[in-house]
């Protein structure tokens, strides 16, 4: 009983905060005329002045945006910024003293938590749709992208269209992720993006307008023992480099094909999350040291960080 009265508490709490997204998108049909589609997704208030978080793909593209909140009023949405590497977006209406939701700390959560999926599955009118499960396994890149920015909280709980951009809370009722993806011909794998990477980029879209993020210039895959059997490289961790944009930073600062990195800036490199979340961590135009071996030697090189060009961030979801 005890804890179904958790339960209910922590759903009361968090549906007050989310809201439904409906967007108006252009499309060609199947013989290239234009119609009007609409698209419904989720969506979560965290800012008393009409800030709301979901998924860029839930907005992308979109002509004309509706928020609808939990008491039924309905607000025309503004993209303030988006970020589709990590599949994050920042909107905002015009509407004051607003429920927000209660945002947690995506490093304390533990494999086999349980936790709840909140949003607008299906697109079905009335409350939101719950449901409950377990945390599977965290650190996950979706199963058809390498793009993703940071590791996804995979989850059990069950996640249909119309949940992206809703939250992934605990039994508290504080969110640990957004709802972004599940895979249709598997039972059970839903992901979420770690809150925790949510409020990163939305600082940095408050901040700048849009997500500025180092680059190396380099597309990379983590060692293990079976990629360095294949590959015949002398570590069994690191990255190991095996394709380089000519003249980009790493190019430039005599980082090669084949070489495993395994620091940058004092921060060692296990695996591709490590690299990405060390150069998260790293300004623009700032010099880098990056420590990487070749044929067994380590070398030491410094890297002049640049801006990612805008090309690299486009995925076709």
């Amino acid at each position: 009983m005890e804890m179904q009265k958790d339960l209910t508490e922590a759903v009361e709490k968090i549906s007050k905060s989310v809201v439904v997204i409906s967007s108006l998108q252009i499309r060609p049909d199947r013989y290239g005329d234009m119609i009007p589609m609409e698209g419904n997704g989720t969506g979560i208030l965290i800012g008393h002045s009409g800030y709301v978080v979901t998924n860029n793909h839930v907005v992308a593209n979109g002509h004309r945006l509706n928020v609808t909140l939990n008491d039924g009023r309905t607000f025309e949405g503004r993209v303030i910024g988006s970020d589709p590497v990590t599949d994050v977006a920042l909107l905002r209406i015009k509407a004051w003293d607003l429920p927000v939701a209660e945002l947690g700390d995506s490093e304390e959560i533990k494999a086999g938590q349980i936790v709840l999926a909140v949003g607008n599955a299906l697109g079905l009118p009335g409350s939101p749709t719950v449901s409950m499960g377990v945390v599977s396994a965290l650190g996950r890149p979706l199963p058809w992208s390498d793009f993703i920015f940071e590791g996804l909280i995979q989850t059990d709980a069950a996640i249909n269209p119309g949940n992206s951009g809703g939250p992934l809370c605990s039994i508290e009722g504080k969110v640990l992720g957004i709802n972004t993806a599940m895979i249709p011909f598997a039972q059970g794998v839903g992901f979420a993006i770690p809150i925790n990477t949510v409020k990163r980029v939305m600082q940095q879209i408050l901040e700048h307008g849009k997500v500025i993020r180092p680059y190396l210039g380099i597309s990379g895959i983590s060692v293990d023992r079976q990629i360095s059997r294949r590959f015949d490289v002398e570590s069994d961790d690191g990255v190991l480099v095996v394709r380089i944009t000519r003249n980009g930073p790493a190019d430039l600062g005599g980082i090669r094909i084949g070489d495993v990195i395994h620091e940058i800036g004092g921060k060692r490199v296990t695996k591709m999350k490590d690299l990405l979340v060390a150069l998260s961590s790293e300004g623009i135009g700032k010099e880098v040291q990056i420590k990487h071996s070749r044929n067994g030697e380590i070398i030491n090189s410094t890297i002049l960080l640049a801006e990612t060009p805008e090309e690299y961030l486009q995925i076709q979801r």
